[in-house]
Parts: C-alpha cells; sequence; structure tokens
C-alpha cells in the first residue's frame, strides 16, 4: 500500500481544478450538472442555490438571483468542460473561472481522477 507522501507525489503529476460557475436558475445549472458528469468532463458538482450576485454589466450595477456550481475536474478536461458549459449556458458571457487544487486528501483526488477517466 502507498503511503500518504507516495499518493500525494502521483497525484500532483494530474493538474485537479475546482471550476466556478454562476448560473440564472438552478434548473439551468441542474441541466449543466448532469450533462458535464455524464460525459465525464467532472466528476462531481455540487449545486449552490440562493446565490446573489452584484456586478458591473453594460455600464450599469445590476444584481441578481443565481445558482453557482462548483465543478471538480482536472486541466485536461478543462477545454471539452467550458465548451459544453458555453453551449448550455444562457448567458452571453458566463462566468466560468477556474482554481487549481495544489493540495486534497490523496483518495478524493484520485476519485476525480478515476471517475472521469472511466472507459
Amino acid at each position: 500500500m502507498k503511503s500518504s507522501i507516495e499518493q500525494q507525489k502521483e497525484q500532483q503529476k494530474i493538474a485537479y481544478q475546482l471550476v466556478f460557475c454562476t448560473c440564472p436558475e438552478e434548473e439551468v445549472a441542474i441541466n449543466i450538472a448532469e450533462n458535464i458528469v455524464a460525459q465525464k468532463l467532472a466528476a462531481c458538482v455540487n449545486v449552490l442555490p440562493a446565490l446573489y450576485s452584484i456586478y458591473h454589466w453594460e455600464e450599469n450595477v445590476e444584481s441578481a438571483k443565481e445558482t453557482m456550481i462548483l465543478i471538480k475536474t482536472t486541466q485536461e478536461k478543462y477545454a471539452s468542460l467550458e465548451r459544453v458549459i458555453r453551449s448550455l449556458h444562457p448567458y452571453e458571457v458566463p462566468e466560468i473561472i477556474a482554481i487549481d487544487i495544489s493540495n486534497g486528501l490523496p483518495d478524493y483526488l484520485k476519485w476525480i481522477d478515476s471517475s472521469i477517466n472511466q472507459a
């Protein structure tokens, strides 16, 4: 059995990411989440309803109730993930922001990789 340090070194070779995306309503978020998990572009998507956003848009300060999705994936899958989100998202410029995961429970990171890279 591999030690925790050996597992961490192995996981560091894979660039894991957490991707944030806001959606105008929960139904849109769930549709995107189901599609990207089914296509193995993400291992897991958390849907967080009842978000309130304040932002600049077309020279105005706007606000809206939104739903956030948190997507666990890898850098390798990001380009395809972004294409699918853009194709399903109603916003002209959707928020799609990827943050690299520098550390995490080795077994969880391994699960992300195995979930999206199954045959």
